[in-house]
């Protein structure tokens, strides 16, 4: 899955929601804090993380490239 991203980046959680991989921001929260989320393969604890284009995003079985 791609993602396009149109501002100079966009808040790992938010990313999260936006593209529905889950119901609510809450949950994409406790992804997060659980260390289901790796950033550029290191697991990402930040929900504010700035994800910029480039970065590869992995949750589960969901990949995500943001160019």
């Amino acid at each position: 899955m791609t993602y396009t991203l149109t501002e100079p980046f966009i808040e790992l959680h938010k990313l999260i929601k936006l593209l529905d991989l889950v119901d609510t921001g809450g949950q994409a929260k406790m992804l997060i804090d659980n260390g289901h989320v790796y950033r550029n393969g290191q697991i990402e604890t930040r929900k504010r993380a700035k994800i910029t284009k480039g970065e590869k995003i992995i949750i589960g079985d969901v990949i995500i490239e943001v160019i």
